[in-house]
């Protein structure tokens, strides 16, 4: 019996992406594929996007392992570079990098390299994480400009803070000022994250960035993913493995912190947070077993969690629990645990099984 086991959709993820060219049909797509290409598949994702232009992760260690899967698109470092000695590491493997600290500048400077680099100039217009300053912006990028490792094609960008909310003024603020900024600056330009694509179209620039929409996630506040004709990528599934009579007044789990109001059912599901799923669920958060939705009781254990099958129930040993999938968005189970999808789609540990499906 396969138990807990991450199901995912290669005719979803082409979907996503397809509504990402017509969210932003006059902009080159950078796919961000960090952090395991969210939980998904970091090669087995990267393979199926090939249309897109470039790959966006985090670090080297994601961008090597695209190239050791056999990608050879361009692979953008997010992060940039760490140290000198990375320098022809990212040359050798035509890897660009952003740069968003001077300490990454004075290394380029110093580097005596065989190549030009291609480089991304981030500015902070407002989230305050990374980007030189708008007043050292001008400088960084003449000295950029004027230096021999790098390719002449500067490109530039900026990272949103608040796009996931309409309703917030800031990402107009900093789309403001990114455009003061460049203004005569005839480089390639990349604002828009997901929720920019989705909810700011005067911030495609040349580039845009999808990384959770085109997993079927929505990238906006209160929304799922078919608030956006998204159709979530991946099936969190696993099996009952037990399942029991109570007596009202019995107590379920670690600690005893639910007790049954009712005599009922219970039923005790293969998956815990050994496996990812989070520990923090409260009772309550809605599972579908065998087709009908039922809530979460007590805690969650390494391996196990147990939901309330009712009094009356045709649920049995062996029955499908899907944990978060198209019938159950991942946007709602995240908001009952108090947290984002990102978390829950990044958490998916080894011992899961990944089953890839067309």
């Amino acid at each position: 019996m396969r138990l807990a086991t991450a199901e995912i959709s290669f005719s979803a993820l082409a979907h996503n992406f397809n509504k990402v060219k017509q969210f932003a049909p006059n902009s080159q797509i950078m796919a961000v594929l960090k952090a395991n290409a969210y939980g998904h598949g970091l090669v087995r994702i990267a393979q199926r996007l090939d249309q897109a232009d470039a790959f966006a992760v985090a670090r080297i260690d994601e961008a090597l392992a695209l190239r050791a899967g056999g990608l050879v698109k361009p692979i953008v470092l997010l992060e940039g570079f760490f140290e000198p000695q990375d320098l022809p590491i990212l040359l050798a493997n035509n890897f660009q990098t952003i740069i968003h600290d001077r300490s990454q500048l004075e290394a380029l400077l110093a580097s005596e390299l065989d190549g030009q680099l291609i480089t991304w100039l981030k500015v902070d217009t407002g989230m305050h994480r990374l980007g030189v300053t708008p007043e050292e912006f001008d400088d960084v990028y003449q000295d950029l400009l004027a230096c021999q490792n790098v390719h002449p094609a500067i490109r530039l960008m900026t990272h949103f803070a608040c796009a996931d909310d309409l309703n917030n003024s800031k990402t107009q603020q900093q789309l403001g000022l990114f455009k003061q900024l460049v203004q005569g600056k005839a480089q390639q330009h990349c604002l828009a994250n997901s929720a920019a694509i989705v909810g700011w179209p005067d911030s495609h620039g040349e580039w845009v960035r999808p990384g959770l929409m085109v997993y079927g996630v929505s990238p906006m506040l209160n929304c799922v993913g078919a608030d956006h004709q998204l159709q979530p990528v991946m099936r969190l599934k696993t099996r009952v493995i037990s399942i029991r009579q109570i007596k009202k007044g019995d107590a379920i789990g670690y600690g005893s912190t639910w007790q049954s109001p009712r005599d009922t059912t219970i039923g005790v599901i293969a998956i815990g947070y050994g496996d990812g799923y989070p520990r923090h669920a409260p009772t309550g958060t809605p599972i579908i077993v065998n087709g009908q939705q039922v809530p979460l009781v007590g805690r969650v254990s390494m391996d196990m969690i147990t939901v309330d099958l009712g009094p009356v129930t045709e649920a049995k040993i062996g029955d499908e629990a899907i944990l978060w999938g198209p019938e159950l968005p991942v946007e709602i189970v995240a908001q009952h645990a108090g947290t984002i999808p990102y978390e829950l789609l990044c958490n998916i540990t080894p011992r899961v099984d990944y089953l890839y499906r067309e």
